[in-house]
């Protein structure tokens, strides 16, 4: 059982970067499981191929029986780490940061210089703090108050308006505009000073 769970964890974790290691804990020996030649291994819901976590292993025979191995999953790779302080509303450089190996213990560290530089500090960073996605934003291409040009694409035309930007908002991010008529829709930001309407 601890094979069959072994090797589908193996094959789930192939496609991660970095250094994958797998610590499958032992099955209680006092368990009175019949022996089965149809063993299948599953993800339980809610379980994550990371950290400390379990993988089912299920007997497909007609008296068919589940069991959790509980496993720890470690990835190691290349971190982000800020090398200075870092203040609110600055953009982010390669000279801002060092990679340092360490391990993946959440799902929104940042593993690729590309992830930070150009982005917008959110709040202000201490040096030696592991890079997340949600410390850093990206450029603002709409700023509050600007005239902002509105697409409308429908199948084989185009509609514009313009209107006046109620917040900020980076490429590809919601922002809120209000048209001439004073009505307030919400659109998404494609680059300097335009938007697309939402549908």
């Amino acid at each position: 059982m601890r094979a069959v769970a072994y090797a589908y964890a193996l094959e789930q974790t192939r496609t991660l970067p970095g250094e994958v290691s797998i610590q499958m804990s032992s099955i209680d020996p006092r368990l009175a499981l019949d022996a089965c030649a149809a063993l299948n291994a599953y993800l339980p819901a809610g379980a994550k191929l990371q950290g400390n976590t379990s993988i089912g292993v299920r007997c497909e025979a007609a008296k068919g029986w589940s069991i959790l191995v509980p496993a720890k999953i470690s990835v190691t790779l290349d971190l982000l780490v800020t090398n200075k302080p870092l203040a609110q509303g600055s953009t982010v450089s390669a000279a801002d940061f060092t990679l340092q190996r360490g391990e993946m213990d959440r799902p929104n560290l940042l593993i690729s210089p590309r992830q930070a530089i150009g982005q917008i500090v959110k709040y202000a960073l201490g040096a030696g703090q592991v890079l997340r996605t949600d410390m850093l934003q990206a450029p603002h291409v709409i700023r509050q108050g600007q005239t902002v040009t509105l697409a409308l694409p429908g199948a084989g035309y185009l509609v514009s308006s313009e209107g006046l930007a109620m917040s900020d908002a980076g490429a590809g991010a919601a922002v809120r505009i209000r048209l001439a008529s004073g009505r307030v829709i919400t659109a998404r930001a494609t680059g300097s000073g335009s938007a697309e309407l939402l549908r």
